[in-house]
């Protein structure tokens, strides 16, 4: 956790989902009323992946919208919450 791609000369697999944003604080049911609509979704998608190569990254990407199907093996059991609102 202490090496970024860059120091580990790793790769990223960016994957758009509709899921990214969803709010379940309250309810059975993710709310999604503040994701961002599909066409700005698309140019933050594309500006991040565009971010990751500028910075010498080795890309690799899904299809904006599309399904599919992504396999992963986890090294590590970390998750973390990223809020910079400090809603949480």
């Amino acid at each position: 956790m202490n090496r970024s791609l860059l120091d580990t000369g790793g790769a990223a697999l960016v994957v758009s989902q509709f899921t990214l944003w969803g709010d379940c604080r309250k309810g059975r049911r993710p709310s999604f009323a503040r994701a961002a609509r599909p066409e700005k979704a698309k140019v933050l998608y594309e500006q991040f992946i565009g971010c990751l190569k500028e910075m010498g990254i080795h890309v690799e990407t899904g299809r904006f919208q599309e399904m599919m199907e992504v396999s992963l093996t986890n090294d590590g059991p970390v998750t973390l919450i990223l809020d910079s609102r400090k809603e949480f």
